[in-house]
């Protein structure tokens, strides 16, 4: 795929969540099953693609897996399964095919004052839906921790040196999002970095 002329006509960039987890060996891990699904194709454009957007001043909104793929492409490292850990919440997918329980809300983050999300939210807690067994370990220098589940575990960041809106989630805002407050302020904020964006090009 030529990403550079795929993005030639693109006012911003969505990555979005998959059942896949980003391979380990991306950020110094083993190659290990345990681990899996894993999608080698994907890897290899997504984490190609976040500096390549960052680079052009391009508007990103990563979400669950894509959020991860930001923290890797960017330096940083995961940590597999983390209801393992002492003191963790589960934030797995609760086990159902209904999709209102799968995506329904799952536990509270605290959002960091004076952030991008702080901004475009204005609150300091909210609930947020939670569908991950992996999450960010070692955060990548240039990422910013814009909230917090109450277990510490980083579930939204933005980019420092971003010359235009460069946020991820690890929950799932797109999810019937015209119905939450939350979901609707951070696609307002996406869309109109996005119209900004294109303006700027013509």
């Amino acid at each position: 795929l030529d990403i550079e002329a795929v993005l030639d006509h693109l006012d911003g960039v969505m990555l979005t969540g998959a059942l896949s987890n980003v391979h380990p060996p991306h950020y110094g891990g083993l190659d290990d099953p345990a681990h899996a699904p894993f999608d080698h194709a994907r890897d290899a454009l997504t984490l190609a693609l976040v500096e390549r957007c960052l680079q052009r001043r391009l508007p990103l909104l990563c979400i669950c897996r894509g959020f991860q793929e930001l923290n890797v492409a960017l330096g940083g490292t995961l940590e597999g399964e983390l209801q393992r850990a002492p003191g963790r919440l589960d934030h797995r997918a609760p086990s159902t095919d209904d999709l209102d329980t799968r995506y329904g809300p799952a536990h509270d983050i605290t959002v960091s004052p004076g952030g991008l999300l702080s901004h475009l939210l204005g609150t300091e807690r909210t609930r947020v839906n939670s569908l991950h067994r992996q999450g960010i370990d070692r955060l990548a220098e240039r990422l910013i921790v814009e909230a917090r589940a109450d277990d510490g575990v980083i579930e939204a960041v933005s980019v420092r040196d971003a010359a235009s809106f460069a946020l991820g989630t690890q929950w799932h805002p797109e999810y019937k999002a015209s119905e939450s407050a939350v979901s609707v302020r951070i696609f307002q904020g996406f869309g109109d970095a996005a119209r900004a964006f294109r303006a700027g090009r013509t």
